[in-house]
């Protein structure tokens, strides 16, 4: 085997717990065919999404095992396939695949990817393509919400959850997170006012707070029953919106009947005329229907980032080696913003 040439990644075996994910190395570097570029990964993100479909559970992809796992990564362009003329050998580059991102090297469509500026921290920047772009977007493509605003954030001390409060805290809105009791510090370091969801009742809370007027806008990852709740938040005219279901990692909840359920809400919620509005959002989705949209916000992104405006939570870097103590941290729900895998050496 040549170090020079082979390279590492992390594959799961079969569906399951953090067992599965199995470090394998390859011979040799894959070559990239017309149109594609060879990426050397810097760091790739890793997140609850990635635990789902680890668990086989996420409904958007249909792979077998074995594959390799990974939502998106950040890594520079380490070889050019035949036609490529948009990208050049080390320009920095990011994509989200949703797998195949946990690996040294891989080979990708140009069209794919977005540019980044050099000089970015390999591990803050793979925190913007996921994380940040979820909440980049719901806070300005599905509602635009003026300075004053009022916002509860559920989960707010995790990757997607930090990145609203940030993002929510740059845009002068006035936010509130539910989060256990030990990462209330978090949610305060982000300038929101934290609710302690396992002891106090988040609704009374947000009634209490919000002088019973309610909030503007709920952002619900929880999923199941926590949706009814999030939506008696709301004051008239208040949106909710759900993007995720952390509920499935208690077995309450399966995807077709989460989805489905969330969907007879929103039909539902839409005869009473209350003036509020409910919104299901989904990254991939949306990148699939706007894809220079996803681009574009990136992009942005990646200028704030570079303009020293954003602060990602990285709760931890650590070697790709290590993505099963990863995910056996991930699942017992022990961890503030995001652990990033480091991929290779930067």
């Amino acid at each position: 085997m040549n170090s020079e040439t082979s390279y590492k990644r992390i594959e799961i075996t079969e569906f399951g717990g953090p067992d599965v994910l199995a470090v394998c190395v390859e011979d040799s570097l894959p070559l990239p065919a017309r149109g594609e570029v060879r990426v050397k990964v810097l760091t790739a993100g890793t997140g609850f999404t990635d635990t789902i479909i680890r668990r086989g559970q996420y409904y958007d992809v249909k792979d077998k095992p074995p594959f390799t796992l990974g939502y998106d990564w950040f890594g520079v362009v380490d070889a050019l396939g035949e036609g490529v003329v948009d990208f050049e050998v080390g320009q920095y580059v990011a994509d989200m695949p949703v797998i195949g991102g946990y690996t040294q090297y891989l080979c990708v469509s140009s069209d794919s990817l977005v540019a980044a500026p050099a000089g970015l921290d390999p591990a803050e920047a793979v925190a913007m393509i996921l994380s940040y772009t979820t909440a980049y977007q719901m806070l300005t493509r599905i509602k635009e919400l003026p300075a004053g605003s009022t916002c509860l954030v559920h989960a707010a001390a995790g990757a997607v959850g930090t990145a609203l409060l940030e993002l929510g805290r740059l845009r002068g809105l006035t936010m509130y997170g539910t989060a256990s009791k030990a990462k209330h510090d978090t949610v305060r370091a982000f300038g929101a006012e934290p609710i302690d969801y396992r002891r106090d009742d988040f609704v009374a809370e947000i009634a209490r707070l919000t002088g019973g007027q309610g909030v503007d806008v709920v952002f619900d990852t929880i999923g199941g029953k926590s949706w009814s709740r999030s939506y008696g938040c709301l004051k008239r005219g208040g949106l909710l919106i759900g993007f995720g279901a952390l509920q499935l990692t208690t077995g309450e909840e399966k995807v077709p009947s989460l989805l489905w359920g969330f969907f007879k809400l929103l039909f539902g919620w839409r005869l009473v005329p209350d003036g509020k509005k409910s919104e299901f959002y989904n990254i991939q989705t949306r990148r699939k229907k706007y894809p220079q949209q996803f681009k574009d916000d990136v992009g942005e992104l990646f200028s704030l980032l570079k303009q020293g405006r954003l602060h990602p939570q990285i709760d931890a870097v650590v070697d790709l080696e290590h993505a099963q103590d990863v995910h056996r941290r991930i699942d017992s729900a022990d961890i503030s913003g995001k652990v990033v895998l480091r991929c290779n050496a930067y």
